[in-house]
């Protein structure tokens, strides 16, 4: 089963075309990863994905339906951390967990993924007071609550220290074990690396290279997908 399925998805702002035919699929239990520079079109294919953007055409499906007519249906469904978003300032950590959980008929027990995500402690603490790491262990928190069918986790791990990272890692993978599809939208290749079982590497707007880290570094010559994207960029240019 293909949990998301994108064809000749195309999406312009004015005369930018920032989506230009872009296709791939990913399958039920996989962690796909997105990866390209700034301005290459993840967060708007993203946006399309997960009906904040209707595509100027093309075909979008996730989970069967079309995120653009179902978002509500889907948003049960699919757990999102987004890098720009926020939260009230004064809205506690437990309060948020609380009221994402509501949102789904069966939630996790939020206290248990607060103490998975290195949150436990801070329970009772306010949004607006916590350090960029913390914020970004609470989005992706958030993101599961709701036992997600599908996760996308969008530069999940900008704002955490090396150990931090590193743990982030893990839980990814512990996420993947349990069978969860997940798509990673990053520009660290490491992280690709270490996580992903296939990537779509884009740029301008469209897909310029598409298969398992290891394929695309072998097709390129490079010692890692490092190397293999920095080849990949220039060859696009």
């Amino acid at each position: 089963m293909m949990v998301i399925e994108v064809e000749d998805l195309r999406k312009s702002y004015g005369h930018n075309r920032a989506v230009d035919g872009v296709s791939f699929a990913v399958a039920k239990g996989e962690t796909f990863g997105l990866l390209g520079h700034n301005g290459a079109g993840k967060t708007t294919t993203v946006e399309c994905l997960i009906g904040l953007r209707r595509p100027d055409s093309g075909a979008v499906r996730v989970l069967g339906a079309d995120p653009a007519r179902h978002r509500r249906r889907l948003a049960r469904r699919v757990g999102v951390q987004l890098q720009e978003s926020e939260l009230p300032d004064r809205l506690k950590v437990a309060e948020a967990m609380s009221l994402f959980a509501a949102f789904h008929d069966d939630p996790d027990d939020w206290r248990e993924v607060l103490r998975r995500w290195g949150l436990g402690l801070i329970w009772n603490k306010a949004y607006g007071d916590l350090s960029g790491g913390q914020k970004q262990r609470l989005k992706l928190a958030l993101a599961l609550v709701g036992r997600p069918e599908l996760v996308v986790l969008d530069e999940l791990t900008t704002g955490l220290d090396p150990v931090a990272r590193r743990e982030t890692w893990t839980l990814i993978g512990d996420l993947k074990a349990s069978g969860t599809t997940a798509l990673v939208v990053s520009h660290f290749m490491d992280e690709a690396e270490e996580l992903c079982d296939r990537v779509a590497v884009l740029s301008r707007g469209r897909v310029i290279a598409l298969g398992t880290p290891r394929e695309l570094v072998a097709g390129t010559g490079a010692g890692s997908l490092a190397e293999a994207y920095l080849a990949l960029m220039g060859a696009g240019r």
